[in-house]
């Protein structure tokens, strides 16, 4: 059966996107009427969010899909437009929008940001079984299975990729053998889940005064770092030559090229270094080393922080982070555009399972970031560094400011490095909860 969208070619789809982000630019401009009234309700990100949603959901675009020929043998195809947002142009905004980092004024942000990311962690593992309990007491049925169809072993994919990634995810489908035949669904319920999830996160966004205010939240040190930075911004800034543009350019892919090569070496070495390792444990834990998308972030992230104690700090008065967050919008619409609507109720119970164990994550956040009056900031990046990942953690944390992107990969980072062993601990929590 053809699945096919209207629209396959990704040069089409890339200019639908680029429209979309055009439309919402320029709506979102508008000093008064009803598009001002609307993105005061609404934030831009999440229509850049969305609106391809909508595109995916009636047909004219797609991720991925199937063609049969006249034989009936099927053809499986993808758009290559994520892949080249995620691997291209976030490590070359993660670049632009860190040469002006101040670090000391990261750190001065206090631990409240590590206490939220561990929080999110912690909700994701309790919320697991949790969930596998209570459901099971309304339809047993939805978490049964034996042997490599059991349900928990499915779910454990999903621990894997709300606390670490992709890089653990697939550790934890390796570790508890879960058919994959049935592993599909398992991803449906990650995309689809995680990404209402990241939905209301940035509608928070448009709340956050408001949210912060129920929350007591003492924000001074994200203002202080953001008005530093905007103040910097402000003494450089200057109006941008095409030399400028060119060595920004340089700066930004040069330092991308260099984060792939060196993870093409780095990631088949600590492959081999961790698959060799005698302790069973010690390899799970460790399976993010052999992840390239790992390397390739980590290693742009810290050439970037490098080279914000040099001149080329400087060229955040030509618009770098501007420019970064140009490339932060694509990744949106392209992370959008793998969202499918109708795809809520392909499988209704194990989406069921899944949005009662986010809620327990959300609600564990709520509850700690009111008792230690977190800000807002730090519950929204602090859960998306462990659902999310390094590919869409920055996306949130830009969304405050550009300059606080970084805090949204350190932070993902840390998710990458505990992301298999809390898998494991919620896997065998849910193991022993189920029927």
């Amino acid at each position: 059966m053809d699945t096919a969208p209207f629209f396959t070619n990704d040069t089409i789809v890339f200019g639908l996107l680029m429209l979309c982000l055009g439309f919402i630019f320029y709506t979102s401009a508008k000093k008064n009427g009803f598009w001002s009234k609307f993105y005061k309700i609404v934030p831009a990100l999440f229509v850049a969010y969305m609106l391809p949603a909508f595109l995916t959901t009636f047909g004219l675009i797609a991720p991925e899909w199937e063609t049969t020929n006249d034989v009936g043998e099927i053809t499986k195809h993808s758009s290559s437009l994520y892949y080249m947002a995620s691997r291209y142009l976030l490590p070359a905004a993660l670049v632009l929008m860190t040469l002006s980092l101040d670090l000391k004024a990261v750190f001065n942000l206090g631990p409240k940001a590590l206490i939220m990311f561990f929080t999110g962690t912690v909700g994701i593992i309790i919320g697991g079984p949790i969930a596998i309990f209570l459901i099971s007491m309304v339809s047993p049925e939805t978490i049964g299975g034996a042997g490599p169809d059991a349900v928990w072993r499915g779910l454990a994919t999903l621990a894997g990729s709300w606390i670490g990634g992709g890089a653990n995810q697939t550790a934890m489908l390796e570790v508890y053998g879960y058919n994959q035949k049935l592993y599909g669904g398992m991803v449906f319920v990650d995309i689809v889940v995680a990404n209402i999830w990241m939905a209301l996160l940035l509608i928070g966004i448009g709340k956050k005064d408001r949210i912060n205010k129920w929350l007591k939240a003492d924000t001074s040190a994200i203002e202080a770092l953001k008005e530093k930075v905007s103040k910097f911004s402000a003494d450089t800034e200057r109006n941008p030559s095409l030399t400028d543009y060119m060595i920004m350019g340089a700066i930004a892919f040069g330092t991308v090229g260099f984060a792939h090569l060196s993870a093409g070496f780095l990631s088949p070495f600590f492959k081999d270094f961790v698959n060799g390792l005698e302790s069973e444990t010690l390899r799970n834990s460790m399976t993010f080393l052999g992840s390239s998308f790992f390397w390739m972030i980590s290693i742009s992230t810290i050439i970037a922080i490098i080279l914000s104690f040099s001149k080329a700090r400087n060229f955040e008065g030509a618009g770098a982070s501007k420019i970064g967050s140009v490339f932060i919008y694509i990744l949106v619409v392209s992370i959008g555009m793998k969202m499918d609507l109708t795809m809520i109720f392909d499988n209704v119970g194990l989406v069921v399972i899944g949005v009662v164990w986010m809620l327990v994550h959300a609600v564990l956040l709520i509850v700690v970031a009111k008792l230690i009056r977190a800000p807002y900031f730090f519950l929204a990046v602090g859960s998306q560094a462990n659902v999310g990942g390094a590919a869409s953690a920055p996306i949130v944390a830009s969304a405050f400011h550009p300059s606080l992107a970084t805090v949204g990969v350190l932070l993902a980072v840390f998710g990458y490095a505990v992301g298999t062993l809390g898998a494991i601990i919620c896997t065998e929590l849910m193991r022993i909860v189920s029927p």
